[in-house]
């Protein structure tokens, strides 16, 4: 029979388990509700509270062995989010750097831009079709780019330590594409010119990019005219004028991509449609926030499946910690507790009451990890090598609510599955057994 139990026990965690890590926050908040009035309202509510109040009053009895429950939890949740914020800031700035008001146009078949190439014709052809906006000249809002890579000195690092940076080659009209971009020091490069104008998240990354200094780049010397700003990805970049970008690395008169804005974001299926549809350009078109979403999943997931891998062998040894620190209390509590089924308390309130308590010190080691990863990694600088580039993308870490609680639901879950095995101990325990033990 007492297998039995056991093997409920433990289908009984899976299943809530399960339910909790898909629970919303607003869906925990309606179970708190519950369980207070259950507290409040019932008579075995009211004997959970008069047990659970012992408990937790004797907690400033047991603080080395609370302190190890509440600093092991707050490690797991500190670490987990922390973790996490990393795919969390990553995959944001690549969704802030798109938008469903423009879209990207590229060979077909081409999983990025660095893997594309258009021809003359092509990119004429893209820049008149129907759909995309004007500016008052009457000139298609569409920029023609070409992406390579070069390679720079990294800041900090070795005399002889480069990194990858992605240089775009662009026109006027790149800037009228984008709005967001600004020049924030300096200013635009010349046309014609081997001038750069560098993303403030590139200025951090790689030695000497301030304006009038000078950098090698494919066996020419280059001169910094400016920093700019975008508040997304394309920070990470160098731009230069794209007709010397393509003399410098042979590229002709080919370009990766094109970039263009909408005349309308409904007009978006018809520009696809008449583009992908003519069989002289076989591309792809799709808008910059699609491109630029589908760019962060790899490195997101990968980032993800750390942070939840490092968590999870964490939370087993948070979880062992708690088990025995809960096993312990309510064997030093067992006379306490058999006295009080002895007078008429039944099991439940015994069981709830060792689960309150576990709980309460698993929410406050909860809040204390996310508390800690907000304050030292929230708007954290990093960088790392960008899916479908040929550079680094510069980003900051994001804690976000989500991610809060997301650390919050891990550490009621270790709660959960510490605090669960010893209540039904103490509530199982013969009344004359824990009597006479003692």
């Amino acid at each position: 029979m007492t297998w039995l139990i056991n093997v409920g026990l433990v289908v009984l965690l899976a299943v809530v388990l399960a339910a909790w890590v898909m629970l919303p926050w607003p869906g925990a908040l309606a179970l708190a509700v519950l369980l207070a009035a259950w507290l409040l309202l019932t008579r075995r509510g009211r004997q959970t509270l008069s047990v659970a109040n012992v408990g937790i009053s004797t907690l400033t009895q047991r603080l080395g062995a609370s302190g190890v429950i509440v600093v092991g939890i707050a490690g797991v949740v500190g670490v987990l989010v922390s973790l996490l914020s990393m795919a969390e800031g990553y995959a944001e700035t690549l969704r802030r750097t798109g938008g469903t008001d423009s879209v990207i146009v590229m060979r077909g078949g081409s999983a990025s831009e660095v893997s594309s190439v258009l021809t003359r014709d092509s990119i004429a052809q893209i820049q008149q079709a129907d759909g995309i906006a004007r500016n008052d000249k009457g000139e298609p809002l569409a920029s023609e780019e070409l992406v390579v890579a070069a390679n720079l000195p990294v800041k900090g690092g070795a005399p002889d330590e480069t990194g990858s940076v992605q240089l775009r080659g662009v026109g006027e009209r790149a800037w009228a594409v984008r709005p967001q971009a600004k020049i924030i020091a300096g200013k635009a490069f010349g046309p014609g010119l081997r001038e750069l104008v560098v993303g403030q998240g590139a200025a951090r990354q790689f030695a000497g990019l301030v304006p009038g200094s000078t950098v090698r780049l494919g066996a020419q010397t280059w001169t910094v005219a400016g920093v700019f700003a975008t508040g997304d990805a394309l920070e990470s970049e160098i731009w230069a004028d794209g007709n010397v970008v393509a003399d410098t690395y042979r590229r002709a008169a080919s370009r990766t991509s094109v970039t263009a804005r909408l005349a309308d974001p409904q007009a978006f299926k018809t520009l696809k449609a008449a583009l992908e549809s003519n069989p002289q350009l076989q591309v792809d078109v799709t808008t910059t926030l699609d491109y630029f979403s589908k760019q962060s999943e790899g490195v997101t997931k990968v980032l993800r499946i750390i942070g939840i891998t490092v968590g999870s062998i964490m939370a087993i040894g948070a979880m062992f910690g708690a088990l025995n620190t809960m096993f312990a209390a309510v064997a030093a509590r067992a006379r306490e507790i058999a006295t009080l089924r002895a007078i008429g308390f039944s099991g439940v309130p015994v069981v709830v009451a060792v689960m309150l308590e576990t709980m309460l010190l698993a929410l406050m080691g909860g809040v204390l990890g996310g508390l800690l990863a907000w304050l030292v990694f929230d708007g954290y600088g990093a960088s790392t090598m960008a899916a479908g580039s040929v550079g680094k993308l510069s980003f900051a870490l994001r804690v976000s609510p989500e991610l809060l609680w997301t650390g919050l639901k891990w550490a009621l879950a270790i709660g959960f599955i510490g605090g669960l095995f010893p209540a039904v101990r103490a509530a199982r325990l013969p009344v004359t057994t824990a009597l006479r033990e003692l």
